[in-house]
Order: C-alpha cells, then sequence, then structure tokens
C-alpha cells in the first residue's frame, strides 16, 4: 500500500463516523509497517473517545519504525483526551503522512513541528479530500458557527411545489435514497415552520441496503432536528413532537413567541430555544446558528422551504447546495420557487457555485458546489 492508498482508506474511516463525532472532527488513521502492509487502523471514537491515531496505534501493538497516516494534523493540546503528538512519538514510529492542517489556531502547524523536532520524518500531502471532509470543523472554529448544507429538489421550471403545496414526490427513488445518505452524515436536519406544517416529516434516516461503495457509517440515534418557529405556531399532532422523535428536536423561537405557545412545545417532550428577531420580524439565523454550534452540532442540512433558505442565502450562511432538478413541470404564478427572502437586485452580484459537479440519480440530475458570495 502506497502513500496515497493508506490515505484514501483513512480518509474512508474517517467517513464512517460523520456527524457521529461533534463537536470533534471526524479523523481517520491507517499504520502501515516498513513493507506498506496494514498494522493498525482506526477513527475517531464517538462521541469523546480516543482519536483515530490512537485507535489505530492501539490495535497496532508495535509501530516502531512505521508509518502513520492521518486525515487530520494529529492533536498537541489537551481537551477531552491527552496530546496524540504524545501517543505518536513515544511509539517509535518513523513518518507521519498528514491529510491537511488543523484549523485550530492552538493546534495549526505545532503538531507538525513537535513530530519534527522529535525527529520524526513528517509529510504533509494538502489533500483537497480531507481538506473537504474537514470543512465542517474548520467552519465551526473559524467562524463559530456550523457548516451548512442547503438541499432542495425542484421541478423543471424552477417549483418546490404546485400552487397548492403538493411536493410528492418530486424526485425519485434514487434521488430520495441519496438525500438518507446525506442526512446520516451531518448532525442535524434544519426546516422551518411552513414545511413542517404542510409535509409534517419525521427528518429521520432510511438508508438503502443497496450499492458497493456505501459507507457503512457507526450506528447512532439519528441526527438532531431543528424547526425554526418564530411564533411557536405549530399544530401539536405533528410527527416531530410525539414521542420518540420530540425528545431529539429543537425548536427555535422568536423573543416575541408568546409564553403559552412556548409551554405546549416544551410539553410535548421537544426543546425549545429563544432568539432575536430582525426589524421585519424574522428569526436571525446567524444567532439559531451560533446556538447550535455552542451545542456542539458542527454540520447543518436546511432541507427548506423556500422563507428559511431565502434567509440562509440573504445572510450568506451557507457553504455547499446541492440540488436536484426533476425532468417535471408544473408552472404557476403563486407555486413556490426553492429561495425567496429578499434576494439580490443585481446579476452581477449573484452567488455562485464553485467546485460544481453534476450526477445523474434515476430521472433526476443532482448539482451540487461550494457557494462564493464574491
Amino acid at each position: 500500500m502506497d502513500d496515497s492508498e493508506a490515505m484514501r482508506l483513512a480518509l474512508r474511516l474517517a467517513a464512517a463516523v460523520e456527524g457521529r463525532t461533534s463537536p470533534r472532527p471526524a479523523v481517520g488513521a491507517v499504520l502501515l509497517d516498513q513493507a506498506g502492509r496494514l498494522l493498525g487502523q482506526g477513527a475517531t471514537a464517538p462521541p469523546f473517545g480516543p482519536h483515530a491515531e490512537v485507535v489505530a496505534l492501539n490495535a497496532a501493538g508495535s509501530a516502531v519504525g512505521a508509518t502513520l497516516y492521518a486525515t487530520l494534523e494529529p492533536c498537541c493540546i489537551h481537551v477531552h483526551t491527552p496530546p496524540c503528538t504524545e501517543k505518536i512519538i513515544a511509539s517509535g514510529v518513523r513518518r507521519v503522512v498528514i491529510g491537511t492542517l488543523d484549523a485550530n489556531p492552538l493546534v495549526a502547524g505545532r503538531g507538525m513541528a513537535l513530530l519534527e523536532a522529535a525527529g520524526i520524518e513528517v509529510t504533509l500531502l494538502n489533500d483537497a479530500e480531507a481538506a473537504r471532509q474537514l470543512r465542517p470543523f474548520a467552519t465551526l472554529i473559524t467562524q463559530q458557527r456550523p457548516y451548512v448544507t442547503a438541499k432542495w429538489a425542484m421541478t423543471l421550471d424552477g417549483k418546490l411545489a404546485t400552487s397548492t403545496n403538493d411536493s410528492v414526490w418530486i424526485s425519485g427513488p434514487p434521488a430520495r435514497a441519496w438525500v438518507h445518505e446525506l442526512r446520516d452524515r451531518v448532525d442535524a436536519i434544519l426546516i422551518g415552520a411552513g414545511t413542517a406544517r404542510y409535509d409534517d416529516p419525521q427528518l429521520t434516516v432510511r438508508l438503502s441496503v443497496e450499492g458497493e461503495d456505501r459507507i457503512e457509517r457507526a450506528p447512532r440515534s439519528g441526527p438532531l432536528r431543528v424547526v425554526l418557529a418564530t411564533h411557536g405556531q405549530l399544530p401539536p399532532a405533528l410527527a416531530l413532537l410525539q414521542a420518540p422523535l420530540a425528545a431529539g428536536t429543537w425548536i427555535i423561537v422568536g423573543e416575541t413567541c408568546p409564553a403559552e405557545q412556548r409551554h405546549s412545545l416544551e410539553a410535548s417532550g421537544a426543546r425549545v430555544h429563544t432568539v432575536v428577531v430582525d426589524e421585519q420580524g424574522r428569526l436571525d439565523l446567524r444567532a439559531a446558528l451560533a446556538f447550535l454550534a455552542q451545542e456542539g452540532y458542527m454540520h447543518i442540512l436546511i432541507e427548506g422551504g423556500s422563507e428559511i433558505l431565502g434567509s440562509a442565502f440573504d445572510q450568506q450562511c451557507v457553504d455547499h447546495v446541492a440540488a436536484f432538478i426533476a425532468p417535471k413541470g408544473v408552472g404557476g404564478a403563486q407555486a413556490p420557487s426553492p429561495v425567496a427572502g429578499h434576494g439580490l437586485t443585481q446579476m452581477s452580484k449573484a452567488w455562485q457555485l464553485q467546485e460544481q459537479s453534476i450526477q445523474i440519480l434515476g430521472a433526476d440530475v443532482l448539482i451540487e458546489g461550494d457557494v462564493s458570495y464574491t
């Protein structure tokens, strides 16, 4: 196994714990002997267990003269666990190959420097896939908010639903299966009160057993569910307000929410948090995201509706887009489009996607990319 193959394996190990390690990064590590044979491997142990490097070293037993591959620079500070650099230096590892540097200013470059000072050869790959995989952690550290993915499915004529708000189903089974895979690796799914009322979703994960390349992720109870409801006006019969879903649901309300509405929501078993509202009476989405970051959530998936997506783009909170286009149309001036909000008045100032990719899933087209606001 060479450097590239070992790092690809480490990235796959990290992917298997995405959505399970927050607020710590999902990291993978692989240990090879001098002949390139696998000695040990591991990933960040959720929720606050050993780091990936320690898991791999423990699995190997002896690591004298070996090469350690880690998707992220080994830590050199004591938070929930001892510094990985201490364990690596004591193990007798000869060489360490790092996918990408740590975004945490307390670590960035220091982990590498400590290893080199101990006589260990260090190679930094600046691997694009490692950096992409660790963007949620980097966003949490540098911006004090979760990394936000916006997902929607629309018709060929740009509609989220018909004029009567019927949206079942815009996309086909392969596209919906892809969305459940995405849900399985985020920390929370966020929707607005309108989507909660019209669709009454459960926001759970239902995985397909098909696909040779599908990553088997560690079991968990599912992503957190978040509903933004400024005035707290949600029907008591909603699925998200019933056991057992209510216990894993946050309802974020505005400071104008009546006390009786708040008490009713809390009585369902859901948790309620209050944030400020803007001049138009809308929830401050950045305040809501800052709260979720404080709770330790790194990657949020916004699934609509158009008002929430509009607010997210207006406030430049969206980092990544996954948009499905179905080969069908419904028309209608009153049929909603994916992104509402205030919008922009000049096309020259439109946000754009970078590093775009296009996939065909069944009859649907998936366009993904990172959002640039400049």
